[in-house]
């Protein structure tokens, strides 16, 4: 028999730190529980998850004069939002809206964290919903644990099986709701009700309610660690005055379990006991206790364990809480900033500029392109002539009817039949036009002209458009 010994491998320290670090790459996920917690940090959390839902679900169904008051209607290329109407042209508003979106995020996360994760996100919205029927069906945390790590039986059977129903038929309600904003809701519950449902209707409702199921029901806290690239880069919009969660260490440590009433200095310990319900309550899985982390979603509900386990104990409560790394190491907290100061100037700025460009805003475009095939051409009568095409869109709710003139040189004549143009609501009209003048008043090869198109029954209703008017130069 060979000697085992002269044909086995030493196993050196890097082999044992390589297998390590693939065992950590390549572990298969443990699905985290998060423990039920009550406190004021959940509570709000709550009423952002009922508001935030409330919106969402609530919103399509509002009326407003005759038609839905939120409604993408891209068939159409019109965008309702409550009074106002919305055209492709308008897209600018909409790019607008989101750069002060994405200052707002910037500045309450330099301001307060991840705020936006903890409270408002989609992710962490819908996650809390789907938490919120897990229990009500499977029970407590506990009672969760211990029947996933039994054996598959009728009961258990039962219990997933309403567990995933209740999940599914929530999420294709809120694939119905999405797509409800792009097709009037209630043309399309009848359609839903009838079976009557079209295709993209159909793929999309499906889709919709495919991704919450998978995100809020299945892979949780996945997407905010390892998706949301906001978790990547957050930590280069905070500084020592940014409010984070944090557990006290000088104060909690070092951490040990003890009976409550017993001098617990006198033993060389710290106020936190160990218990963690820190640990169990946090949504991602991670212990505050190891410092500041990426996969925090600034939730707090780890502020509401731990106060609670104080409140019992008799220690003051804040061992976790919203503090700044400033006032962790005893300095002072500014809130006030360069930092955010240039926010709130930026998104004052914006906001206010956005509300005025949407409220000054004409429902009315004009748009010229000249013909390029001919520079100019010369009439039977010695003129110079220029053929044009206008293109009017009349982004109003009823027909308007322009009159449209032109100037610039003198004695310029405007070619057309009828000077009145009526254009339909959301009509692109293409108005083909041509415009003479004697060449003896024309001083250079290009000049400027103005197209104006104003309304009949609104003077203040007029676009007034530039363009080049080509031709001969005759010298004097």
């Amino acid at each position: 028999m060979p000697d085992e010994r002269a044909t086995t491998k030493p196993v050196s320290s890097t082999d044992v730190r390589q297998d390590s670090v693939e065992d950590e790459i390549y572990a298969r996920h443990q699905k985290v529980y998060p423990r039920e917690v009550h406190g004021i940090f959940r509570n709000l959390r709550v009423l952002g998850v009922v508001t935030l839902l409330g919106l969402f679900y609530g919103v399509a169904w509002l009326p407003w004069d005759g038609r839905q008051a939120v409604l993408f209607d891209l068939p159409a290329r019109k965008f309702y939002v409550f009074g106002l109407t919305f055209w492709p042209q308008d897209f600018f508003f909409f790019a607008w809206l989101l750069v002060i979106a994405a200052l707002s995020l910037f500045f309450f996360t330099a301001l307060a964290g991840r705020l936006w994760c903890g409270y408002a996100c989609p992710q962490t919205v819908w996650t809390e919903a789907f938490l919120w029927i897990e229990r009500k069906v499977e029970g407590t945390r506990n009672q969760q644990m211990k029947r996933d790590k039994g054996p598959m039986s009728a009961s258990k059977f039962r219990v997933k099986a309403a567990k995933h129903f209740l999940w599914i038929a929530f999420s294709l309600f809120t694939g119905f709701t999405f797509v409800g904003y792009f097709t009037p809701i209630r043309e399309l519950a009848v359609s839903a009700a009838n079976f009557s449902l079209g295709p993209w209707e159909t793929f999309w409702v499906f889709f919709y309610g495919f991704a919450t199921y998978g995100n809020a029901g299945w892979m949780r806290e996945q997407v905010c660690i390892y998706m949301c690239p906001y978790a990547r880069f957050q930590s280069a919009m905070f500084d020592k005055d940014t409010l984070v969660i944090a557990y006290d260490e000088a104060r909690g440590e070092p951490r040990g379990s003890r009976k409550r009433g017993i001098d617990y200095r006198k033993a060389g310990l710290g106020d936190c006991i160990d218990c963690t319900l820190c640990v169990q309550v946090c949504p991602t899985g991670i212990d505050i206790r190891d410092g500041l982390q990426y996969q925090c979603i600034g939730c707090a509900a780890c502020i509401d364990a731990c106060d609670d386990v104080m409140e019992k104990m008799d220690y003051p409560k804040g061992l976790i809480r919203y503090t700044t790394e400033h006032a962790m190491a005893g300095t002072r907290t500014q809130v006030v900033r360069p930092r955010t100061i240039m926010y709130i100037i930026l998104l004052t700025v914006l906001s206010i500029g956005l509300i005025y460009a949407i409220s000054q805003r004409m429902p009315l475009e004009l748009d010229i392109l000249r013909d390029r095939n001919i520079l100019f051409r010369e009439t039977a009568e010695g003129m110079v002539e220029n053929v044009y095409t206008l293109k009017v869109i009349n982004m109003d709710e009823q027909t308007r009817v322009y009159r449209l003139s032109v100037a610039g040189l003198e004695g310029l004549e405007l070619m057309m039949a009828e000077q009145r143009v009526e254009v339909e609501p959301g009509e692109v009209l293409n108005l083909p036009v041509s415009v003479r003048v004697d060449p003896v008043v024309l001083e250079r090869a290009a000049n400027e002209i103005e197209f104006t198109l104003s309304a009949e029954d609104d003077p203040g209703l007029s676009r007034t458009q530039t363009a080049r008017f080509l031709g001969p130069v005759f010298s004097r």
